[in-house]
């Protein structure tokens, strides 16, 4: 489904200010906020590709800086807050707030896209909006990182992890067993963390597009939340 995009707002996410950059095609089908972690922020070029094929896919994106200019300065020197999830949670959740309050994303349909550390932070948030969330992918994340929220989760989730972050897999099948909601595991072969190797990030970016596509459309057509 190819669509035209409208052009890129750049909004500053209350209460502190954040950053983020929000795209809503015509007739999206609905919105879905990214999380990033592991010092990645709203220019990550991966996450900008993946954005850019679900707005292709009648969807909206809202990237998002989840710490603040100085935060960051923080977390380059101590990678600390980049682990903090209950933080992440919470700024997700501003930024959930925030968009409901835009005339953009009124009575939108809306997503969690994880990565990294942001998976466990996007896990956390949704299992708080149980009833607004519909719909959760990862990349390369970590939901281990979720601990005793993952029950909670009510939102379809999908986990992506390459065949060769073997770490992660076995970090993600562990959460995978834990959640409670609809859910599945994907995993792309020939990748590893960052997703590098030609074509899998594609291959990522069509797996959240239809997950979401599926999901935030079924909540949109049964009222959502």
């Amino acid at each position: 489904m190819q669509v035209v995009k409208s052009t890129v707002q750049a909004v500053k996410i209350a209460p502190l200010g954040l950053s983020g950059d929000l795209v809503v095609p015509e007739h999206a089908e609905g919105i879905v906020l990214f999380a990033h972690g592991s010092g990645s922020g709203r220019h990550s070029p991966r996450n900008r590709y993946v954005a850019d094929v679900l707005q292709r896919g009648g969807l909206g994106t809202l990237l998002l800086d989840l710490l603040t200019e100085a935060e960051e300065q923080v977390d380059l020197e101590s990678g600390h807050l980049r682990f903090d999830i209950d933080l992440l949670a919470k700024r997700l959740l501003d930024a959930t707030d925030w968009l409901q309050r835009q005339p953009a994303g009124r009575n939108m349909s809306i997503g969690y896209f994880g990565a990294s550390t942001g998976a466990g932070a996007a896990l956390v948030a949704a299992a708080e909006r149980p009833s607004l969330i519909g719909a959760i992918v990862s990349r390369g994340g970590r939901p281990d990182l979720a601990g005793s929220e993952l029950p909670r989760v009510k939102a379809p989730t999908l986990l992506i992890v390459g065949s060769e972050d073997r770490e992660v897999i076995e970090l993600n099948r562990s959460a995978f067993t834990t959640l409670q909601c609809e859910k599945k595991l994907s995993i792309v072969q020939g990748a590893t963390h960052l997703f590098e190797e030609p074509g899998t990030l594609e291959e990522v970016s069509i797996l959240a597009r239809n997950w979401f596509r599926q999901n935030l459309k079924h909540e949109a057509q049964h009222g959502g939340a």
